[in-house]
């Protein structure tokens, strides 16, 4: 329809023997080089001192969460980040967008009842488009609805799910035929779960995925992981154990856990179940299960070092290759794979033989993250990887060397991270403030999403409507200061491009 992690408990499991890894390093081509600039090696263990929030004179409105980025190697400067800070986060949290020296270019702040997770940029009709999902979190799952907003971050349709559900926060996927796929958490109760040591007459949420007509908001396709009839995927596939108080009408037990889907280069949804270790390939036409990888029913044979544990964001890439970030934890498993690691993996439907293509782990801190995360590969086989629990993101060279690192402050984790290219145009005009000063006015100017301004030129004048040139500056980051010799008392400023063009002008504001 369209208008306009689970609680886990500690279990002891060997992952030497899951992993098959007899020996090899579970690093795989993981880079060594640390040599950042200027010259310091990142140490073992280094951690970004939490600060304060961030905070704008000339939008006192905004409390963002700082990002501390240091580079290794170079990166595009034509990129932005995309995160998102889940639940409340410091400030608030919300949706935001940084370059790659972690400078705010925009944030969209979480409201009470409507927090902001799967923060994207994605194409519709061809044009570049803002996604997330927003709503509140309800016992390890979303319940809300998915946004879309154009360049000037207006929203332009909201997306609800059917049949009694609502859209969950894990996953938000546009295809290339315009429709919407969104996960979504179904309860349903008098199921057995005696082979789980569960009652007789139990509850559960099973994972639920739906394809929407973004146009129309015509249900297209939904597929259920639980069927009391004929199951798809059995209660005993699960590898989390069931706590005591879970399976109840209170607090169903989890056993599944959708977090991402796509669709393959045939069409049909690739699903993984976070819970069961597993990806599934089911059929677009019947909504059968084509093949299961990983976990306790596998129809492949997994590869050394190519097995995972609860797992986060996998994603199709043409024929026969995955990319997954392998959380390895909540609860970890160990000992043979102490850190969380972002896979690219090849398979093969005909002999069912999945193997180890790449694996990359943070070579300069042990990074185990409990629960989100994400993997990106970027243009030129580059990665980009959010380690999401463990506040932090990284982007890999093609040879596995780390050419940025950035840490979040705590509470500031990002649920998914990604890189991309993105122009801005927002329809709020500039921000402006001014203050006294010795000798004039010091200017403060920002513009909340706006990519293209390289200078700022600040008006004053004796009234509202009688400002001239009074003086001008490069932008040095979300918010620029500039000096002036005039006191106003009225300011405003114009926002300018690279080549001196006037993008907007702000409302005029009296100094204080």
């Amino acid at each position: 329809m369209v208008r306009g992690e689970a609680n886990v408990v500690s279990m002891r499991i060997s992952r030497r023997r899951l992993l098959g890894l007899a020996g090899a390093s579970a690093a795989g081509a993981a880079g060594t080089g640390l040599a950042g600039r200027p010259g310091r090696a990142l140490a073992a263990g280094h951690r970004y001192a939490a600060g304060p929030l961030q905070t704008f004179v000339s939008r006192p409105d905004l409390k963002v969460p700082p990002v501390k980025v240091r580079h290794y190697g170079g990166v595009s400067p034509s990129r932005y980040i995309f995160l998102d800070v889940p639940y409340s986060g410091p400030g608030g949290g919300g949706a935001m967008i940084i370059d790659s020296d972690g400078r705010l270019v925009w944030f969209g702040p979480n409201t009470a009842t409507e927090h902001k997770l799967d923060f994207n940029t994605q194409m519709l009709d061809g044009e570049p488009v803002l996604t997330w999902w927003q709503g509140i979190v309800v016992q390890g799952h979303g319940e809300g609805e998915v946004a879309i907003a154009d360049s000037s971050y207006q929203v332009k349709r909201i997306i609800t799910a059917h049949g009694g559900v609502k859209a969950d926060l894990h996953e938000f996927v546009i295809t290339p035929q315009n429709t919407a796929i969104i996960s979504a958490y179904r309860r349903h109760s008098h199921v057995d779960l005696t082979a789980i040591g569960g009652p007789a007459s139990g509850s559960i949420f099973s994972g639920v995925f739906q394809e929407i007509d973004v146009a129309t908001g015509t249900l297209l396709f939904e597929w259920d992981s639980y069927d009391p009839a004929n199951p798809p995927v059995a209660i005993t596939d699960t590898y989390l154990p069931l706590a005591p108080g879970f399976g109840t009408a209170a607090q169903p037990f989890d056993h599944f856990h959708i977090n991402s889907i796509d669709t393959d280069a045939n069409g049909d949804y690739i699903v993984s179940g976070r819970h069961t270790w597993t990806i599934y390939k089911i059929s677009r036409a019947d909504g059968s299960i084509q093949w299961r990888m990983n976990g306790k029913s596998s129809d492949f044979t997994m590869g050394t070092g190519a097995t995972f544990a609860w797992q986060h964001h996998v994603r199709p890439h043409g024929h026969g290759q995955l990319t997954i970030f392998d959380n390895g934890a909540t609860p970890q498993v160990a000992p043979a794979e102490p850190q969380s690691r972002a896979l690219v993996i090849a398979f093969d439907e005909v002999t069912m033989q999945a193997r180890l293509v790449r694996a990359l782990v943070h070579p300069g801190a042990r990074v185990l993250a409990k629960a989100l995360g994400s993997a990106q590969i970027l243009p030129g086989n580059e990665m980009f990887v959010d380690w999401g629990a463990e506040r932090r993101f990284s982007q890999f060279g093609a040879e596995g060397k780390l050419l940025l690192d950035a840490q979040m402050v705590p509470g500031a984790s990002s649920y998914r991270g990604f890189s991309k290219p993105w122009t801005g145009h927002p329809v709020d005009l500039p921000a402006v403030a001014a203050r006294y000063r010795s000798g004039g006015a010091t200017v403060y100017a920002s513009w909340n999403g706006a990519t293209e301004v390289a200078s700022w030129t600040v008006l004053a004048g004796a009234s509202a409507t009688s400002l001239t040139s009074a003086g001008s500056g490069q932008r040095t980051g979300f918010e620029t200061a500039v000096a002036v010799s005039r006191t106003g008392p009225y300011f405003a400023v114009q926002a300018r491009s690279a080549t001196g063009a006037l993008l907007a002008t702000s409302k005029a504001v009296r100094i204080s």
